[in-house]
């Protein structure tokens, strides 16, 4: 989740302008660039409780990674992030530790920010006692257990998240994503981006499913982080169908978005719980005798981070449906998006594929993904046989890019865990099973010291 930052106070004066601000996003294709943000949860080496902020905790990591030129990030003089030129670290709920990364031109360059990354996370955390480990859902704690960070929206999702859904909190503290952004060049290609990767989000939860524990044991699930998003804040997340419709873009999203119940707005650096409210009223002037004062552009760029569908429209397009998992899985993520998103040929011939189904249908693999990932039945057979055309359309659009390497390859490099997986490997989760029903003996703390980066 994102850091405080858009300040622009201009005021809002019609939905166009919303969808103006939107339509600004659309760049040439040359200039398409590929984001990836990441997540990963702390632990204390010895006894692999999560840390606190401070003492000794998540303050003094980002106080050790900020003396490498970061500059730091404040909320009530706390040190809640840290910002590199494009990049910025910040904090989940719990602590656990984020990379927003640079919008780079290629996957090769995404494969070395991961790796410089992590290395900058061990120089850190190694003299601290601590590690991190990216997995979906923390395989051991409780909610209870889990610290709470001293970055002030927080406190108002947490007032507020367990009127609107069971497992918000859950989810604000017991998970960790992957996602990617990417860009399209008009109205009409977000569109079609939209369409393919929502559709196809599911068949993502699926690959890249790695929370099978929960409390210490099997939780039932493969991806127990995608169980979580079942029941959060459905008003404002997984696929709504407006996003299907022939005639969608950014006015139609406007109108829908500004539906979606507010959390907070920002003024003077400080939060303001506008939990619940509507902003589509806030715009109208309705609240204006508050301390909130009139809707601004950027309490809409804000209002817009609070969403939480499978792939968030921004002035990009976000998925959103994939676990934290090895540095390579992750990548992969990127690289499945990439080579379906980025080619033109890639792209039709995956819009064509996804338009085989109604998205209802697409809509109802959500809680299946969640409990049994490529198994989930889909047409006359399971979501594994979906993943082989589609992992194949995203290295056809790979090859396509030749973007190459210092060593002469391409980017498919990167897809190569998802070939083994589409042709029947195991998943991530089914590898973890399989060691705590093996070697493990049934000691989920295991995952700990083999999932560290």
């Amino acid at each position: 989740m994102s850091n405080p930052g858009d300040a622009d106070t201009t005021p809002i004066t019609s939905a166009r302008q919303l969808a103006e601000y939107l339509a600004v996003g659309c760049k040439p294709r040359e200039r398409h660039t590929i984001g990836t943000e990441h997540e990963k949860f702390g632990f204390d080496l010895h006894t692999l409780a999560s840390p606190p902020y401070e003492p000794g905790g998540i303050r003094a990591m980002l106080d050790a990674i900020g003396k490498d030129g970061w500059d730091p990030i404040l909320d009530h003089g706390h040190v809640i992030g840290l910002k590199k030129g494009p990049a910025s670290v910040s904090l989940e709920p719990a602590g656990q530790l984020e990379l927003s990364g640079a919008m780079l031109s290629d996957l090769h360059q995404t494969h070395a920010e991961f790796t410089a990354h992590y290395a900058d996370v061990r120089k850190a955390a190694e003299p601290l006692g601590l590690g991190f480990a990216p997995l979906g859902f923390h395989p051991t704690h409780t909610r209870a257990q889990m610290p709470w960070m001293p970055k002030s929206r927080y406190g108002i999702m947490r007032r507020y998240m367990p009127k609107v859904g069971s497992m918000g909190l859950d989810m604000m503290t017991r998970t960790c994503t992957v996602q990617v952004n990417l860009d399209f060049a008009s109205e009409a290609d977000m569109r079609r981006k939209l369409r393919v990767s929502l559709a196809l989000q599911p068949l993502a939860t699926a690959l890249f499913a790695n929370s099978p524990f929960m409390e210490g044991k099997p939780s039932g699930f493969l991806s127990t982080r995608a169980h979580v998003w079942t029941d959060t804040d459905n008003q404002r997340s997984g696929m709504p169908a407006l996003m299907f419709a022939e005639d969608f873009g950014f006015e139609r999203y406007v109108d829908w978005v500004i539906d979606v119940p507010m959390y907070f707005v920002m003024r003077d650096g400080e939060y303001i719980d506008m939990a619940g409210r509507s902003f589509r009223s806030f715009m109208a002037g309705h609240y204006s005798n508050d301390t909130c004062g009139t809707a601004t552009m950027g309490d809409f760029a804000d209002h817009i981070t609070t969403v939480f569908t499978d792939v968030r429209l921004k002035r990009f397009l976000e998925m959103r449906g994939a676990d934290a998992g090895s540095l390579e899985m992750m990548v992969a993520q990127s690289a499945l998006w990439v080579g379906l998103l980025y080619d033109e040929a890639a792209l039709e011939a995956a819009h064509t594929l996804v338009q085989g189904h109604d998205w209802s249908v697409y809509a109802a693999l959500r809680p299946e993904v969640a409990r049994n990932a490529l198994g989930a039945a889909f047409g006359t057979g399971t979501l594994r046989d979906l993943a082989r055309d589609v992992v194949e359309i995203a290295a056809s659009g790979l090859r396509a890019r030749a973007r190459l390497d210092a060593h002469g390859r391409d980017e498919t490099v990167h897809l190569a865990p998802l070939h083994d997986i589409a042709a029947g490997a195991p998943t991530q989760s089914e590898r973890w099973l399989e060691r705590f029903n093996g070697e493990w003996r049934g000691d989920v703390t295991r995952i700990f010291t083999e999932a560290a980066i």
